[in-house]
């Protein structure tokens, strides 16, 4: 009989802060803050805020933007490498765009990133665990 691989998060992560920035000739910034919470269901459920504000113009990108975010995160999510089963609700709390550096791009790119220090985060919680 095979064990199930473990459901991530395991416990709620909070305030995932990630800034992706390239400085070139075709510079790259995004900047999210994340909540990963446990879901009952397998999956992401991505959301955004309520009430969350973003200075950015024009505004009817921001939506795409946000999408791609989600994407990364579940892309990162979903690597067979992790060992884990993604059910989690992630929370979009916090978001910069630039006007000369934000795109669809950097903010998967941000996504990704965030869902890997959600996953570094849990697995130095249980390594300090593990050592107790």
């Amino acid at each position: 009989m095979t064990s199930r691989p473990p459901r991530f998060p395991p416990y709620p992560v909070r305030g995932v802060r990630v800034l992706h920035q390239r400085q070139n000739c075709a510079p790259q910034f995004a900047l999210i803050v994340v909540d990963f919470e446990p879901a009952a269901a397998e999956g992401v459920v991505f959301e955004v805020a309520e009430g969350l504000t973003v200075e950015y113009e024009p505004a009817a990108e921001l939506p795409r933007f946000f999408a791609a975010a989600a994407a990364g995160i579940e892309e990162h999510l979903s690597l067979p490498e992790h060992g884990v089963v993604a059910a989690a609700r992630v929370v979009l709390r916090q978001a910069r765009a630039d006007t000369f550096g934000s795109s669809e791009l950097a903010f998967k790119i941000a996504g990704y990133l965030a869902a890997r220090e959600a996953l570094e985060r849990t697995a130095r919680a249980g390594s300090a665990e593990a050592q107790l």
